[in-house]
């Protein structure tokens, strides 16, 4: 990662990372809650359906699936594990979904941005159309749930290199956008946000993500697998410098009724163990933000005055 963006730390160098109870892992679980739009304009860099012509009836009906019958089931597996998510949401679900709303209300998820409709990529955005989205976000979060948005993921993975500068000028907590770290991290950006704290980066995943994983031509007994053995290793490493596991589904893959039973074992075998903090991606930032982030301040200073950034 570009030291401009995040300063260099080996994790074995850092100050030691501790979770609220000693945990050893901070495990959260991030649902992709999405909408699709059936007949989408075209997004200046890539068409947002890969069959063309439109419409795409396959790729569109497969992720309605997902909201229509895969996230009930996401629903009662999560209920049954005791899971609060946090949502990497498209916003227009609260407008187009009024029952999925509830749902995710009713069981008080943490709704994270991810940008309106996952058919409009930010890529080759203005600042200001990128800050307009970021801002229209944050209004409907405020309308449907009554407080302010902590968390954005750009939709579809289409950041730009303004994202992080706006997210701390909106005044957004923590940013999903990386996956570089096991740990969350401070972003260095051109202003911090208006609190004069840094932006926050929590640790996503692009390798537990059920999407990759089915690219890769792999089925949930693989994803399970990699699963349970990721957290197998983060959970010895844990021992001595806390880490933060995110696993990230879809309700249209996941959710499927071939899939959700052993999706639902692994993630039992992972909170049956005693040293396991399962959170929200929001509670993540502010216990780092907290307990931790001065230590690690003063250590990425020592750093750069004795190395550089490099």
């Amino acid at each position: 990662m570009q030291p401009d963006l995040v300063a260099y730390s080996p994790i074995r160098h850092r100050p030691r990372l501790t979770w609220p109870g000693g945990a050893r892992v901070a495990l959260w679980l991030c649902p992709n809650i999405e909408h699709y739009e059936f007949l989408p304009a075209f997004q200046r860099t890539r068409d947002p359906w890969p069959r063309s012509p439109h419409p795409d009836v396959l790729g569109y009906s497969i992720r309605d699936y997902g909201n229509r019958v895969g996230l009930w089931r996401l629903f009662e597996a999560t209920d049954a594990l005791g899971i609060r998510c946090t949502v990497s949401v498209s916003m227009a679900v609260l407008q187009h979904f009024p029952a999925i709303a509830e749902g995710m209300l009713k069981r008080d998820w943490e709704l994270m941005s991810h940008g309106i409709y996952n058919t409009r990529y930010h890529w080759d955005f203005t600042p200001e159309e990128e800050r307009a989205a970021m801002q229209e976000s944050r209004e409907i979060h405020r309308r449907f749930v009554g407080t302010e948005q902590a968390g954005w993921f750009s939709p579809a993975v289409t950041n730009t290199l303004n994202t992080f500068d706006l997210l701390a000028e909106a005044g957004f907590d923590y940013t999903c956008d990386l996956y570089h770290d096991d740990q969350p991290t401070p972003l260095i950006t051109k202003a911090p946000r208006p609190d004069g704290s840094p932006l926050l980066s929590v640790p996503y995943t692009m390798e537990l993500n059920d999407v990759i994983v089915s690219r890769r031509g792999e089925e949930i007994g693989d994803f399970c697998r990699q699963i349970r053995d990721h957290f197998d290793t983060v959970y010895a490493e844990g021992a001595e410098q806390g880490r933060v596991m995110c696993v990230a589904v879809h309700p249209f893959w996941v959710g499927q009724p071939g899939r959700i039973r052993q999706f639902q074992q692994v993630m039992a075998y992972m909170l049956s163990h005693p040293g396991v903090w399962c959170a929200t991606a929001g509670e993540i930032a502010t216990h780092y933000r907290t307990h931790h982030l001065p230590a690690m301040q003063a250590h990425l200073a020592a750093r750069e005055a004795l190395h550089g950034r490099a």
